[in-house]
């Protein structure tokens, strides 16, 4: 585990985000802070969204599904069963996609897990998304704590990242540092996945990192 400084910061100024649920909300409204331009898309179309992109502002759009995801940077928030849905929503050949998905089987309220047998979620994601360079992240924190700021007196929100494109991992973290957290690197979707997944050792956890020198 190591952190991933700075000097990998993002270059993706249009970001895309699927699902406009608390979490989706909180990233594009990071994103748009940081002087992104942001894409949103839902499954019920940009009209139920007018309310928020008003408050999000000019850098945002509220867009068709198909459009968020065209970007080469995409966040993804939609609900896990939901992710089949998306194969052929774009080319995702090259882009790099943040899955900040959970296993859970329903929604509203969640409950139960959703199998995917000895894959780890993103692995699982990934196999939808065919040729997307899946990075996990933020999945492990509570949507009111990625929506707040990140930074403290007492060090920065960790946001645990995990990827087998190390790339793709050090551009998301590049973006997850511009937003003010402090990204650690756990390795690969396999065993870095399993410690982030729903019911891993790290979900649920909100640590802090001092930083020193």
């Amino acid at each position: 585990m190591h952190t991933i400084k700075d000097e990998h910061m993002s270059t993706h100024r249009t970001i895309g985000v699927l699902g406009a649920g608390e979490v989706g909300q909180a990233v594009a409204d990071k994103a748009v802070r940081h002087g992104h331009e942001v894409l949103i898309g839902n499954s019920r179309g940009p009209r139920t969204l007018e309310a928020l992109v008003d408050r999000l502002g000019p850098k945002a759009r509220a867009v068709t599904a198909e459009e968020a995801a065209k970007p080469e940077l995409v966040f993804l928030s939609v609900p896990f069963f939901a992710v089949p849905e998306l194969t052929r929503l774009t080319t995702w050949s090259g882009k790099i996609v943040v899955d900040t998905t959970n296993q859970f089987a329903a929604a509203g309220p969640y409950r139960g897990r959703y199998d995917v047998g000895d894959l780890t979620g993103s692995e699982w994601v990934a196999g939808h998304l065919p040729g997307a360079r899946v990075v996990k992240a933020l999945n492990t924190l509570y949507a009111p704590f990625i929506a707040a700021d990140p930074r403290h007196a007492e060090g920065r929100l960790v946001a645990f990242c995990a990827g087998d494109d190390a790339d793709a991992k050090a551009a998301v973290a590049g973006l997850l540092d511009e937003f003010g957290f402090a990204a650690l690197d756990l390795g690969g979707l396999r065993e870095g996945g399993r410690l982030m997944q729903l019911d891993g050792a790290l979900s649920g956890k909100h640590l802090l990192l001092q930083d020193v020198g």
